[in-house]
Protein backbone atom coordinates (compact mmCIF):
# COMPACT_ATOMS: atom_id res chain seq x y z
CA UNK A 1 0.00 0.00 0.00
CA UNK A 2 1.07 3.45 -0.83
CA UNK A 3 1.27 4.81 3.07
CA UNK A 4 2.69 4.69 6.36
CA UNK A 5 0.56 4.32 8.93
CA UNK A 6 0.49 6.19 12.77
CA UNK A 7 -1.28 4.74 16.12
CA UNK A 8 -2.31 7.52 18.60
CA UNK A 9 -2.08 5.94 21.74
CA UNK A 10 -0.78 7.99 24.12
CA UNK A 11 -4.04 9.35 25.27
CA UNK A 12 -5.79 9.02 28.73
CA UNK A 13 -9.56 9.77 29.66
CA UNK A 14 -11.54 10.18 33.27
CA UNK A 15 -14.03 8.26 31.35
CA UNK A 16 -12.35 4.88 32.43
CA UNK A 17 -12.34 6.08 36.29
CA UNK A 18 -9.75 3.54 37.75
CA UNK A 19 -9.53 1.32 34.68
CA UNK A 20 -6.94 3.65 33.42
CA UNK A 21 -4.67 4.04 36.86
CA UNK A 22 -2.12 1.73 35.67
CA UNK A 23 -2.12 1.40 31.78
CA UNK A 24 -3.04 3.26 29.06
CA UNK A 25 -6.11 3.04 26.76
CA UNK A 26 -4.88 1.06 24.05
CA UNK A 27 -3.71 -1.50 25.95
CA UNK A 28 -7.00 -2.48 27.79
CA UNK A 29 -8.02 -5.87 27.50
CA UNK A 30 -11.02 -6.91 25.04
CA UNK A 31 -12.69 -9.94 23.98
CA UNK A 32 -10.67 -12.33 26.06
CA UNK A 33 -7.59 -12.40 24.40
CA UNK A 34 -6.60 -9.02 22.16
CA UNK A 35 -5.63 -5.53 23.20
CA UNK A 36 -7.81 -1.99 22.18
CA UNK A 37 -4.68 -1.44 19.88
CA UNK A 38 -4.59 -4.81 18.36
CA UNK A 39 -7.77 -4.07 15.59
CA UNK A 40 -5.29 -0.91 14.35
CA UNK A 41 -3.04 -2.82 14.07
CA UNK A 42 -4.16 -5.57 12.58
CA UNK A 43 -5.99 -3.20 9.90
CA UNK A 44 -2.71 -1.98 9.11
CA UNK A 45 -1.04 -5.20 8.35
CA UNK A 46 -4.11 -6.42 6.39
CA UNK A 47 -4.18 -3.53 4.47
CA UNK A 48 -0.70 -3.71 3.25
CA UNK A 49 0.41 -0.63 5.39
CA UNK A 50 4.18 -2.21 5.91
CA UNK A 51 5.69 1.01 8.31
CA UNK A 52 3.51 2.01 11.03
CA UNK A 53 4.67 4.55 13.98
CA UNK A 54 2.80 3.95 17.67
CA UNK A 55 2.86 7.14 19.71
CA UNK A 56 2.62 6.01 23.14
CA UNK A 57 3.00 8.37 25.91
CA UNK A 58 0.10 7.83 29.36
CA UNK A 59 0.64 4.69 31.77
CA UNK A 60 2.36 3.12 28.85
CA UNK A 61 4.30 0.18 30.56
CA UNK A 62 2.36 -2.41 29.85
CA UNK A 63 1.51 -0.83 25.94
CA UNK A 64 4.91 -0.95 25.35
CA UNK A 65 5.81 -4.12 27.10
CA UNK A 66 2.54 -5.76 24.26
CA UNK A 67 4.57 -4.07 21.35
CA UNK A 68 7.96 -5.49 22.53
CA UNK A 69 7.37 -7.98 19.55
CA UNK A 70 6.52 -7.03 15.99
CA UNK A 71 6.46 -10.79 15.19
CA UNK A 72 2.51 -10.95 16.08
CA UNK A 73 1.26 -8.08 13.19
CA UNK A 74 3.61 -9.31 10.92
CA UNK A 75 5.83 -6.40 11.17
CA UNK A 76 8.95 -7.94 11.58
CA UNK A 77 10.60 -7.30 7.93
CA UNK A 78 13.67 -5.65 6.72
CA UNK A 79 11.46 -2.77 4.88
CA UNK A 80 9.44 -0.79 7.08
CA UNK A 81 8.24 -1.96 10.73
CA UNK A 82 6.72 -0.96 13.98
CA UNK A 83 8.28 1.97 15.20
CA UNK A 84 7.37 2.78 19.00
CA UNK A 85 7.85 6.55 20.02
CA UNK A 86 7.77 7.91 23.22
CA UNK A 87 8.05 11.56 23.84
CA UNK A 88 11.75 12.42 24.10
CA UNK A 89 13.34 15.37 25.82
CA UNK A 90 15.55 16.94 23.05
CA UNK A 91 17.99 20.28 22.71
CA UNK A 92 14.81 21.58 20.99
CA UNK A 93 11.63 20.53 23.03
CA UNK A 94 11.41 19.55 26.58
CA UNK A 95 7.58 18.76 26.14
CA UNK A 96 5.35 15.90 26.44
CA UNK A 97 3.04 15.10 23.69
CA UNK A 98 0.17 18.83 24.09
CA UNK A 99 -2.29 17.10 21.88
CA UNK A 100 -2.11 14.69 19.32
CA UNK A 101 -0.75 17.34 16.49
CA UNK A 102 1.88 17.83 18.73
CA UNK A 103 2.90 14.55 18.97
CA UNK A 104 3.06 13.94 15.02
CA UNK A 105 5.34 17.19 15.21
CA UNK A 106 8.07 15.90 17.66
CA UNK A 107 8.00 12.58 15.54
CA UNK A 108 8.12 14.71 12.26
CA UNK A 109 11.69 12.69 11.08
CA UNK A 110 9.74 9.45 10.80
CA UNK A 111 7.22 11.12 8.15
CA UNK A 112 10.02 13.14 6.42
CA UNK A 113 12.20 9.84 6.29
CA UNK A 114 9.82 7.75 4.67
CA UNK A 115 8.57 7.97 0.60
CA UNK A 116 4.76 6.39 0.63
CA UNK A 117 2.83 9.19 -0.54
CA UNK A 118 -0.16 8.84 1.78
CA UNK A 119 -0.47 8.55 5.87
CA UNK A 120 -3.12 6.38 7.38
CA UNK A 121 -4.09 8.16 11.03
CA UNK A 122 -5.69 6.28 13.86
CA UNK A 123 -6.55 6.16 17.41
CA UNK A 124 -5.58 3.10 19.30
CA UNK A 125 -8.99 2.51 20.88
CA UNK A 126 -11.14 1.78 18.04
CA UNK A 127 -12.59 -1.95 18.14
CA UNK A 128 -13.23 -2.53 13.91
CA UNK A 129 -12.22 -4.26 10.98
CA UNK A 130 -11.40 -2.14 8.30
CA UNK A 131 -9.65 -2.11 4.67
CA UNK A 132 -7.46 0.99 4.41
CA UNK A 133 -6.83 0.82 0.80
CA UNK A 134 -10.56 1.15 0.38
CA UNK A 135 -10.27 4.70 1.96
CA UNK A 136 -7.53 5.42 0.34
CA UNK A 137 -9.10 5.13 -3.16
CA UNK A 138 -12.05 7.26 -1.92
CA UNK A 139 -9.77 9.21 -1.04
CA UNK A 140 -8.02 9.85 -4.38
CA UNK A 141 -11.00 9.17 -6.57
CA UNK A 142 -12.73 12.76 -4.52
CA UNK A 143 -9.76 14.36 -4.73
CA UNK A 144 -9.43 14.98 -1.16
CA UNK A 145 -6.71 17.10 0.83
CA UNK A 146 -8.42 15.20 4.08
CA UNK A 147 -10.79 11.85 4.26
CA UNK A 148 -11.93 11.44 7.89
CA UNK A 149 -13.30 7.57 8.41
CA UNK A 150 -17.13 8.05 10.06
CA UNK A 151 -19.45 5.77 11.21
CA UNK A 152 -23.13 6.06 11.84
CA UNK A 153 -24.08 5.55 15.48
CA UNK A 154 -27.27 4.59 16.66
CA UNK A 155 -29.99 6.45 18.25
CA UNK A 156 -29.42 4.84 22.03
CA UNK A 157 -25.43 5.51 21.25
CA UNK A 158 -24.22 8.88 23.65
CA UNK A 159 -22.90 10.91 20.80
CA UNK A 160 -21.95 13.10 23.06
CA UNK A 161 -18.22 12.20 23.69
CA UNK A 162 -17.11 11.86 20.04
CA UNK A 163 -16.60 14.39 16.92
CA UNK A 164 -19.63 14.67 15.16
CA UNK A 165 -19.97 15.61 11.25
CA UNK A 166 -22.39 17.04 8.90
CA UNK A 167 -21.68 16.36 5.23
CA UNK A 168 -23.47 17.62 1.89
CA UNK A 169 -24.61 15.37 -1.10
CA UNK A 170 -21.08 15.01 -2.31
CA UNK A 171 -19.86 13.67 1.23
CA UNK A 172 -17.75 16.66 1.35
CA UNK A 173 -17.80 17.76 5.23
CA UNK A 174 -19.47 21.07 6.10
CA UNK A 175 -19.19 21.17 9.87
CA UNK A 176 -17.45 19.47 12.56
CA UNK A 177 -18.32 19.54 15.84
CA UNK A 178 -15.83 18.35 18.90
CA UNK A 179 -17.89 16.94 21.40
CA UNK A 180 -20.79 18.91 22.02
CA UNK A 181 -23.52 19.23 24.49
CA UNK A 182 -26.06 18.68 22.00
CA UNK A 183 -26.27 16.34 19.42
CA UNK A 184 -26.90 17.75 15.91
CA UNK A 185 -26.09 14.60 14.47
CA UNK A 186 -25.47 10.62 14.44
CA UNK A 187 -22.48 11.03 11.97
CA UNK A 188 -19.66 10.47 14.20
CA UNK A 189 -15.82 11.13 13.74
CA UNK A 190 -13.94 7.60 14.00
CA UNK A 191 -10.24 9.37 14.93
CA UNK A 192 -9.25 7.49 11.45
CA UNK A 193 -7.53 9.57 8.80
CA UNK A 194 -6.14 9.54 5.10
CA UNK A 195 -3.77 12.49 3.90
CA UNK A 196 -0.81 13.05 1.62
CA UNK A 197 2.55 12.75 3.62
CA UNK A 198 3.63 16.24 2.45
CA UNK A 199 0.74 18.17 2.80
CA UNK A 200 0.25 16.64 6.87
CA UNK A 201 4.43 17.56 7.07
CA UNK A 202 2.95 21.45 6.17
CA UNK A 203 -0.04 21.44 7.86
CA UNK A 204 1.56 20.01 10.87
CA UNK A 205 4.73 22.63 10.80
CA UNK A 206 2.45 25.69 10.64
CA UNK A 207 0.37 24.58 13.69
CA UNK A 208 3.46 24.57 15.59
CA UNK A 209 4.73 27.93 14.59
CA UNK A 210 1.21 28.90 16.08
CA UNK A 211 1.39 27.26 19.16
CA UNK A 212 -1.21 24.96 18.29
CA UNK A 213 -1.60 21.58 19.41
CA UNK A 214 -4.74 19.50 18.66
CA UNK A 215 -5.56 17.91 15.00
CA UNK A 216 -8.99 17.62 15.02
CA UNK A 217 -9.88 21.57 16.49
CA UNK A 218 -6.35 22.84 15.10
CA UNK A 219 -6.36 21.61 11.60
CA UNK A 220 -9.36 19.41 10.69
CA UNK A 221 -12.14 22.29 12.12
CA UNK A 222 -9.75 25.00 11.61
CA UNK A 223 -9.16 24.20 7.53
CA UNK A 224 -12.77 23.17 6.87
CA UNK A 225 -14.02 25.62 4.52
CA UNK A 226 -10.72 26.16 3.18
CA UNK A 227 -9.55 22.32 2.28
CA UNK A 228 -11.11 19.54 0.75
CA UNK A 229 -12.14 17.34 3.95
CA UNK A 230 -14.39 14.30 3.00
CA UNK A 231 -16.29 11.92 4.95
CA UNK A 232 -15.86 8.31 4.06
CA UNK A 233 -18.36 6.42 5.93
CA UNK A 234 -17.93 2.59 7.41
CA UNK A 235 -20.61 -0.06 6.93
CA UNK A 236 -19.12 -2.24 9.54
CA UNK A 237 -19.34 -3.10 13.47
CA UNK A 238 -17.31 0.07 15.35
CA UNK A 239 -17.05 1.28 18.78
CA UNK A 240 -14.20 2.94 20.84
CA UNK A 241 -13.64 1.94 24.53
CA UNK A 242 -12.58 4.93 26.10
CA UNK A 243 -15.17 5.47 28.81
CA UNK A 244 -16.25 2.36 31.17
CA UNK A 245 -19.68 2.07 29.87
CA UNK A 246 -18.42 1.72 25.98
CA UNK A 247 -15.36 -0.27 27.31
CA UNK A 248 -18.16 -2.49 29.03
CA UNK A 249 -20.89 -2.54 25.93
CA UNK A 250 -18.03 -3.44 23.29
CA UNK A 251 -17.07 -6.33 25.70
CA UNK A 252 -20.59 -7.65 25.86
CA UNK A 253 -20.61 -7.38 22.12
CA UNK A 254 -18.78 -10.26 21.68
CA UNK A 255 -21.28 -12.47 22.93
CA UNK A 256 -23.56 -11.94 19.92
CA UNK A 257 -22.57 -14.76 17.35
CA UNK A 258 -22.99 -12.14 14.52
CA UNK A 259 -20.13 -10.21 16.22
CA UNK A 260 -17.53 -13.02 17.27
CA UNK A 261 -17.75 -14.26 13.30
CA UNK A 262 -17.37 -11.26 12.09
CA UNK A 263 -13.68 -10.83 14.22
CA UNK A 264 -13.17 -14.25 14.64
CA UNK A 265 -14.21 -16.26 11.88
CA UNK A 266 -14.68 -13.64 8.65
CA UNK A 267 -11.53 -12.98 6.68
CA UNK A 268 -9.18 -11.05 7.48
CA UNK A 269 -8.36 -11.62 10.74
CA UNK A 270 -7.18 -10.15 14.17
CA UNK A 271 -3.50 -10.58 15.82
CA UNK A 272 -2.43 -9.95 19.01
CA UNK A 273 0.54 -11.08 21.32
CA UNK A 274 0.23 -14.80 22.08
CA UNK A 275 0.62 -16.31 25.55
CA UNK A 276 1.40 -20.47 25.75
CA UNK A 277 -1.67 -21.06 28.54
CA UNK A 278 -3.24 -24.00 28.67
CA UNK A 279 -7.48 -24.28 27.34
CA UNK A 280 -9.52 -23.32 30.04
CA UNK A 281 -10.54 -25.75 32.86
CA UNK A 282 -14.33 -26.73 33.78
CA UNK A 283 -14.34 -28.44 36.81
CA UNK A 284 -17.28 -30.80 38.27
CA UNK A 285 -19.83 -28.88 39.38
CA UNK A 286 -19.24 -25.46 37.05
CA UNK A 287 -21.95 -24.27 34.64
CA UNK A 288 -21.24 -21.70 31.88
CA UNK A 289 -23.74 -20.08 29.90
CA UNK A 290 -23.37 -17.52 26.89
CA UNK A 291 -19.89 -16.70 28.30
CA UNK A 292 -16.58 -15.93 26.69
CA UNK A 293 -13.38 -18.22 28.69
CA UNK A 294 -10.04 -17.00 28.22
CA UNK A 295 -7.02 -19.74 27.74
CA UNK A 296 -5.67 -20.44 31.38
CA UNK A 297 -8.85 -19.95 33.55
CA UNK A 298 -10.19 -22.39 36.21
CA UNK A 299 -13.44 -22.61 36.81
CA UNK A 300 -16.04 -23.96 39.43
CA UNK A 301 -18.95 -21.99 40.19
CA UNK A 302 -21.53 -20.52 37.71
CA UNK A 303 -20.68 -18.02 35.34
CA UNK A 304 -23.27 -16.37 32.80
CA UNK A 305 -23.47 -13.61 30.22
CA UNK A 306 -19.98 -12.74 31.18
CA UNK A 307 -16.16 -12.19 29.72
CA UNK A 308 -12.87 -14.02 31.51
CA UNK A 309 -10.26 -13.13 30.63
CA UNK A 310 -6.93 -15.19 30.54
CA UNK A 311 -5.59 -16.85 33.88
CA UNK A 312 -9.17 -16.07 36.07
CA UNK A 313 -9.61 -18.66 38.59
CA UNK A 314 -13.47 -19.02 39.63
CA UNK A 315 -14.13 -20.40 43.10
CA UNK A 316 -16.71 -23.24 44.48
CA UNK A 317 -20.15 -21.94 44.56
CA UNK A 318 -19.17 -18.84 42.77
CA UNK A 319 -21.93 -17.05 40.62
CA UNK A 320 -20.56 -14.60 38.27
CA UNK A 321 -23.42 -12.66 35.88
CA UNK A 322 -23.12 -9.81 33.63
CA UNK A 323 -19.45 -9.07 34.44
CA UNK A 324 -16.14 -8.75 33.17
CA UNK A 325 -13.23 -10.69 35.07
CA UNK A 326 -9.90 -8.69 33.71
CA UNK A 327 -6.12 -11.12 33.56
CA UNK A 328 -5.05 -13.11 36.46
CA UNK A 329 -7.82 -12.76 39.17
CA UNK A 330 -8.59 -15.14 41.79
CA UNK A 331 -12.17 -15.30 43.01
CA UNK A 332 -12.61 -16.92 46.86
CA UNK A 333 -15.11 -19.43 47.37
CA UNK A 334 -19.07 -18.58 47.85
CA UNK A 335 -18.34 -15.18 45.85
CA UNK A 336 -21.42 -13.10 43.85
CA UNK A 337 -20.23 -10.58 41.30
CA UNK A 338 -22.59 -9.18 39.04
CA UNK A 339 -22.74 -5.69 36.84
CA UNK A 340 -19.11 -5.57 37.48
CA UNK A 341 -15.49 -5.23 36.17
CA UNK A 342 -13.27 -6.69 38.17
CA UNK A 343 -9.65 -5.08 37.67
CA UNK A 344 -6.61 -7.68 36.68
CA UNK A 345 -3.92 -9.04 39.36
CA UNK A 346 -6.90 -8.85 42.24
CA UNK A 347 -8.16 -11.42 44.73
CA UNK A 348 -11.34 -10.91 45.55
CA UNK A 349 -11.68 -12.61 48.88
CA UNK A 350 -14.33 -15.46 49.74
CA UNK A 351 -17.53 -15.01 50.69
CA UNK A 352 -17.68 -11.43 48.50
CA UNK A 353 -20.50 -9.68 47.35
CA UNK A 354 -19.89 -6.76 44.57
CA UNK A 355 -23.14 -6.00 42.73
CA UNK A 356 -23.13 -2.82 40.46
CA UNK A 357 -26.87 -1.11 41.25
CA UNK A 358 -29.13 1.05 39.50
CA UNK A 359 -27.66 0.13 36.21
CA UNK A 360 -24.22 1.09 36.78
CA UNK A 361 -20.94 -0.55 36.19
CA UNK A 362 -19.11 -1.02 39.65
CA UNK A 363 -15.63 -1.32 39.02
CA UNK A 364 -14.01 -3.46 41.73
CA UNK A 365 -10.12 -2.98 42.72
CA UNK A 366 -9.01 -4.75 45.98
CA UNK A 367 -6.21 -4.24 47.56
CA UNK A 368 -5.94 -7.93 48.51
CA UNK A 369 -2.33 -10.01 48.85
CA UNK A 370 -3.05 -12.87 46.52
CA UNK A 371 -1.74 -15.41 49.24
CA UNK A 372 -2.55 -13.20 52.35
CA UNK A 373 -6.01 -15.07 53.35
Amino acid sequence: MRAIGIILAGGNSNRMRELSNKRAIAAMPVAGSFRGIDFALSNMSNSHVQKVAVLTQYNSRSLNEHLSSSKWWDFGRKQGGLFVFTPTITADNGFWYRGTADAIAQNLTFLRNSHEPYVVIASGDGVYKLDFNKVLEYHIDKKADITVVTKRMADEEDCTRFGLVQTDEEGRITEFQEKPFVVSSRLVSTGIYVIRRRHLIELIEKSMEEERFDFVRDILVRYMSVKRIFSYEMDSYWNNISSVEAYFKTNMDFLKKDIRDFFFRQYPDVYSKIDDLPPAKYNPGSAVRNSLISSGCIINGVVENSLLFKKVYVGNNCTIKNSIILNDVHIGDNTYIENCIVESRDTIRANSTHIGENGEIKIVVEKNERYGF
